[in-house]
C-alpha cells in the first residue's frame, strides 16, 4: 500500500527506510481523480470551488485581498452619493481612457497587479 502525499507531489511506501518518489503530473492528476471519486457530494462541491478559486485570477485575487475593517464614514457616503449622481448625467469613463493619463495600457494594469511589490523595491 502506498501513503500518498499530494501536498507536496510525492509517494511514500508504509516501509519507513523507503525515500520519497517524486510522482508525475500525470500521476498526479490520476491521483486527484481517485481521490474526488471517494468524496461525498458535498464534499466534491467543496473541492470544486476551490479549484475554481485557484484558477481564476480574479477570485483569487479576491481571496487573498486584505479585509478592509475600516468603517464608512459620513464623507465616504457623501462621495459615493455624488458619483452617484454624477453617472446619472454623464457618460462613464472607460478604464483604458483613465490608464492612458497615467500613461498606462491594460496590459501594464494587469501586469501591475500580478507583480509583488517587494520585487519592485516598494516593501521595505
Amino acid at each position: 500500500m502506498h501513503i500518498r502525499i499530494a501536498s507536496t507531489n510525492c509517494r511514500l511506501d508504509d516501509n519507513l527506510d523507503d525515500r520519497l518518489n517524486p510522482m508525475s503530473p500525470t500521476e498526479t492528476r490520476k491521483l486527484a481523480h481517485r481521490l474526488i471519486d471517494h468524496m461525498a457530494p458535498g464534499q466534491v462541491a467543496a473541492v470544486v470551488g476551490l479549484l475554481e478559486a485557484m484558477i481564476d485570477p480574479v477570485t483569487r485575487s479576491l481571496a487573498n485581498a486584505l479585509f478592509d475593517d475600516e468603517p464608512v464614514t459620513e464623507e465616504d457616503l457623501r462621495d459615493i452619493a455624488e458619483s452617484r449622481e454624477w453617472l446619472k448625467h454623464n457618460k462613464a469613463i472607460p478604464k483604458e481612457e483613465v490608464l492612458a493619463d497615467f500613461g498606462l495600457t491594460s496590459e501594464d494594469f494587469e501586469r501591475m497587479g500580478r507583480t509583488p511589490l517587494d520585487s519592485l523595491g516598494s516593501n521595505p
